[in-house]
């Protein structure tokens, strides 16, 4: 979660967020080279930053996104205090965000489903009541929703939370509702970010699905369809949105504009990497999607476009480059993780 000091908080992501499609490299060449491009900031972002009064805190600057979220705000905006809270389970990350201040919790969810509520549910009602005076962006995801149509554009901000049986889906939605509830009641200003899968090269659904064709790994085919979007435009969106903060907070799906084929993921990692993937399973007429028009209306299109990662992922797997060996689970039917 992001949050202003007052009055500006982000829990937990005009056309371009981060860089224009012009300055895109053709290729990531080290860990060094992808944060440095994922966290250079727009002029977009830039502007948006210095418009809000405040400093920013980030609660869980140590999991997977955290760090370029941070950074990608102390480089937009240097003369503001960013301040992280984590619990720094993973060596290296303290040292690369010295700017930050930093503790907290991370957690699982399948066989600590207590836990899981706690920290999803619970915490986000404390940090909601202790930061009543700032804004706040909460991270959701889009596991909130209802597996919808995969030809119908994707789920909008107004489908009802009814996701499938599982705590860290239904958590989720608890979340939201803590937030919401604040808001209203406390008059806090916020913004809830359903966000769909955000693409860094060391992890991500690309890079679980061209591991896989690499590897000569079967590739299920059931959970069809995905939506993707660069991590750096993600977290650019999630940084802007503090800009559009309402009483009482709302929801504002995130991701690419694209209902992406994992099939054709699959065979254009194949034709990149000279492996014919393998197939099990058919499409199921139902997925995980998010409709992000509203998100296009506020901050344009992404600035890195699918092909660009594809063609960035596929290399950067080639060459045996560094992952976090953290899979999405993107092919997971239920609300366990």
């Amino acid at each position: 979660m992001a949050r202003a000091l007052t009055p500006t908080a982000v829990q937990g992501q005009d056309a371009g967020t981060t860089q224009s499609p012009g300055a895109l490299p053709d290729r990531l060449r080290d860990v060094e080279h992808l944060e440095e491009v994922m966290t250079t900031p727009s002029a977009a972002l830039i502007a948006a930053l210095q418009a809000l009064p405040g400093d920013i805190i980030i609660l869980g600057v140590g999991g997977k996104i955290g760090p370029t979220l941070a950074r990608l705000a102390k480089r937009a905006a240097p003369g503001k205090r960013v301040v992280g809270v984590a619990r720094f389970s993973e060596t290296g990350v303290r040292e690369k965000l010295a700017v930050v201040f930093m503790a907290g919790r991370k957690f699982g969810s399948t066989g600590h489903e207590d836990l899981t509520w706690a920290m999803n549910a619970h915490v986000p009602a404390l940090v909601a009541e202790a930061f009543a005076g700032s804004r706040i962006v909460a991270y959701s995801t889009g596991c909130v929703y209802p597996y919808v149509n995969v030809h119908h554009g994707g789920a909008t901000e107004a489908t009802p939370t009814t996701p499938p049986p599982g705590a860290y889906a239904n958590s989720c939605v608890a979340r939201e509702a803590m937030f919401q509830y604040f808001s209203r009641t406390r008059g806090t200003p916020g913004r809830i970010i359903r966000l769909n899968y955000a693409i860094d090269m060391r992890y991500g659904v690309l890079h679980d699905v061209a591991s896989r064709v690499l590897a000569g790994t079967p590739i299920d085919l059931t959970t069809g369809y995905v939506n993707v979007i660069w991590q750096g435009d993600a977290n650019a969106m999630v940084l802007r949105a503090l800009g559009h903060c309402t009483v009482p907070s709302s929801p504002l799906n995130v991701s690419g504009p694209e209902t992406v084929s994992i099939r054709s993921l699959a065979q254009a990692f194949g034709q990149r990497l000279g492996k014919a993937p393998v197939f099990t399973g058919v499409e199921a007429a139902d997925a995980w999607l998010v409709n992000t028009a509203e998100a296009t209306r506020l901050f344009g299109y992404p600035s890195v476009p699918l092909g660009t990662l594809v063609d960035w992922t596929a290399d950067w797997v080639a060459r045996g480059m560094p992952s976090l060996g953290k899979d999405t689970h993107y092919d997971t039917r239920h609300g366990d993780f």
